[in-house]
């Protein structure tokens, strides 16, 4: 049975697994980098370490092929980032190294966390990452994750939550405005930033 539940230490591979394998603005970037781990290791790994009691997961019964992951507080996750996940990411990856612009470019996305903490952080301190494997995708398993996280937010006091986004991942900003998020005053055509408050009814 399909069962939505918090993220144990075993889930890390299918974790990775499930980033990669959605990482290409919803498509398979298997292939895409000099290594699959590069996209996890800047969009899922740090977070589970960090914060893995916000993060749940999608369970079939044989492997998880769903996530939500998300830290409380932006700006102490990047303060965190910078001394505990960069020194090991840069080894891993140098930008010298890369193969390509798309490589330089995830890359810089891994070298600096504090880019990516929108302007309205005070009113939405919390982001998010959530993938689905094609599996479980239309079936309700986005809403639920996302609802399951921003009760968890809201419990901690946290007042909303914001994620940005590929502008090339269309059907995923339409899953967002479904679910009531909104463009923020400081979204860019190249990096859109959508938030919504923990205490929405999604």
């Amino acid at each position: 049975m399909t069962t939505i539940r918090p993220y144990r230490p075993a889930d890390r591979a299918d974790v990775y697994d499930i980033c990669v394998r959605t990482g290409a603005s919803g498509a398979d970037a298997r292939g895409l980098y000099s290594s699959d781990a590069l996209l996890p290791d800047v969009f899922a790994g740090p977070y589970v370490e960090y914060q893995p009691d916000l993060a749940f997961v999608v369970d079939t019964g044989r492997r998880v092929a769903g996530y939500v992951i998300s830290v409380a507080d932006s700006q102490a996750f990047a303060d965190w980032y910078d001394a505990h996940w960069l020194p090991g990411f840069r080894e891993r990856y140098p930008l010298t190294e890369a193969t390509s612009q798309k490589e330089r470019e995830a890359i810089g996305f891994g070298l600096d966390p504090h880019e990516a903490i929108v302007p309205e952080v005070d009113r939405f301190p919390a982001h998010l990452h959530i993938d689905l494997l094609p599996e479980l995708q239309g079936q309700g398993y986005g809403r639920r994750l996302i609802r399951e996280l921003l009760a968890a937010l809201h419990g901690r006091g946290v007042p909303g939550v914001f994620l940005r986004m590929s502008p090339a991942n269309t059907g995923a900003m339409a899953f967002y405005r479904r679910l009531g998020f909104e463009e923020l005053p400081s979204s860019r055509s190249d990096a859109p930033a959508l938030a919504i408050a923990t205490n929405a009814d999604v």
